[in-house]
């Protein structure tokens, strides 16, 4: 018997925020822990920051390709992205991939997204505090990743925020509240990916006939080893940027407030010390660990931690756990904007390092510069409503209400 009993699938506890107290126990007792779903069936949790690190950096040992999260597909264990996929192929075709889909995340493209994100964080901000408050999850935080796929895909702000609540539904297939909870989890899942493929579908249809300046027009000119891109590559890549460079940064805004209305002091020096913008994004990506695990598949027998995986466990990796480890982190439970240096693992490490990591930090910058520039500072108006799931750290409902600093 462990304590507190340790559950990683039960979204339910992550809902609690029980997950901290599970992992901080898992860090100390067992950082590499077979968690048994089923009679000699389950997967293992590696916890702590060196054997996370050392996984995410062993290419050869832990595959991607069953994809990221667990129960993931669809009557399958075998992910069908698995090879078309960025964040669900291997080596060596993982890094052709990885190369094309640069063009998506260049420094030119980079600009085009700080302009229009800009833009709609101050229109959403100012209205908010002219209003008074505002639910910064569904006014706000939404504008981060709306910004990007207006500038990166082409596409006008209403079909950005069309395709953001697809992904929403996507990651929160087990929230009731974005989801049918009396389907099959998993059918609802590949439902609602089967709508998002329709949506770039309709966008490629479109872009054959008239190419533009986005990731779809540039990928349908692109090549792999001297052949086009299948059809099949183009929506799976677009999810994959859709999802993990753009969608997670709007739910790491949210925690983000979240931490500085529950941590004044810190939030006072966020807008006294704008040169410590970089630092204070960086420990709010620490603090937030949106992504909270990602999946591999062993390869081969491995000793990690002390303990023997075999070939074909399945293994998860707990970024939130390792963001929170005494032995990289000092005092590692403080929010401190001014934390140096900050290895954390948000964006995961190695090949598989989010490719939309300096996406996300621009967009996280532009807003996190806005709150603290204005004069009003944000505070709790109701209560925060979270995520169902063990996948992903979210906010779907958080009130606040602007006070004066003067």
């Amino acid at each position: 018997m462990t304590w507190p009993p340790i559950d990683l699938t039960d979204p339910d506890r992550f809902v609690a925020q029980e997950h901290h107290a599970m992992l901080a126990w898992l860090r100390e007792h067992d950082p590499v822990h077979w968690h048994e779903t089923g009679p000699g069936v389950g997967f293992w949790a590696v916890t702590g920051y060196e054997e996370v690190s050392a996984a995410y950096l062993d290419h050869a040992t832990f595959s991607s390709e069953s994809g990221p999260m667990l129960g993931g597909s669809f009557r399958s264990e075998r992910d069908p992205a698995a090879g078309l996929m960025l964040v669900a192929t291997d080596l060596p075709r993982q890094r052709m991939i990885r190369q094309q889909l640069h063009w998506a995340f260049s420094q030119g493209m980079l600009r085009k997204i700080a302009e229009r994100v800009s833009e709609l964080v101050d229109v959403a901000v100012d209205r908010a505090v002219t209003d008074g408050g505002c639910d910064f999850s569904t006014d706000i935080a939404p504008e981060l990743p709306a910004g990007a796929l207006m500038a990166m895909m082409g596409i006008a702000h209403q079909d950005a925020d069309e395709l953001i609540g697809m992904t929403r539904r996507m990651i929160g297939f087990r929230d009731p509240s974005l989801s049918d909870m009396a389907e099959d989890e998993r059918l609802h899942l590949a439902m609602t990916q089967a709508d998002i493929f329709e949506f770039f579908a309709e966008i490629v249809r479109e872009r054959r006939k008239n190419p533009g300046e986005d990731l779809v027009s540039f990928l349908l000119g692109a090549e792999m080893n001297g052949r086009p891109w299948t059809e099949d590559e183009i929506l799976y890549n677009c999810l994959n940027v859709v999802v993990g460079g753009n969608e997670t940064s709007s739910y790491t805004a949210c925690s983000g407030v979240e931490a500085l209305i529950a941590h004044p002091r810190q939030y006072a020096k966020l807008r006294t010390s704008p040169g410590q913008l970089d630092s204070a994004v960086n420990e709010i990506l620490r603090w937030s660990s949106t992504n909270l695990y990602v999946r591999r598949g062993a390869l081969q027998d491995v000793e990690i931690g002390g303990r023997t995986i075999r070939s074909g466990d399945v293994v998860t990796l707990w970024n939130v756990s390792a963001n929170r480890d005494a032995s990289q982190f000092d005092a590692p439970e403080v929010f401190d904007l001014a934390r140096t240096p900050n290895r954390h693992l948000s964006y995961g490490a190695g090949l598989h390092r989010c490719i939309g990591a300096m996406l996300a930090h621009t967009e996280l910058s532009i807003l996190f510069g806005k709150i603290a520039g204005i004069e009003m500072t944000a505070a709790l108006a109701g209560p925060v409503k979270r995520l169902r799931s063990n996948f992903i750290n979210g906010i779907t409902s958080f009130p606040i209400h602007f006070e004066s600093q003067r």
